[in-house]
C-alpha cells in the first residue's frame, strides 16, 4: 500500500482523508512489523482511491 501512496504522490494525512480514516491508521497499516487488520470495506475503499485492484494489496 506504501508503495502506491507514494507512486501517487500522497501523504499518510491526505491518503488517510481520501479512505475516510485517520493517518495513525494508515501508519499502523504499512508498519512493517506488526500486522494489523483491516476490513474488506476499507480494502476496497484503499484500492479506489489508489487506482489498483484490490488483489495488488495481498502481493509482497
Amino acid at each position: 500500500m506504501q508503495y502506491y501512496r507514494k507512486l501517487h504522490g500522497l501523504t499518510q494525512e491526505s491518503f488517510a482523508d481520501a479512505i475516510g480514516k485517520s493517518w495513525s491508521f494508515v501508519a499502523k497499516v504499512e508498519s512493517p512489523t506488526r500486522p494489523f487488520g483491516v476490513s474488506m470495506e476499507t480494502m476496497f475503499k484503499i484500492a479506489e482511491v489508489l487506482e489498483i485492484p484490490v488483489s495488488k494489496l495481498f502481493e509482497d
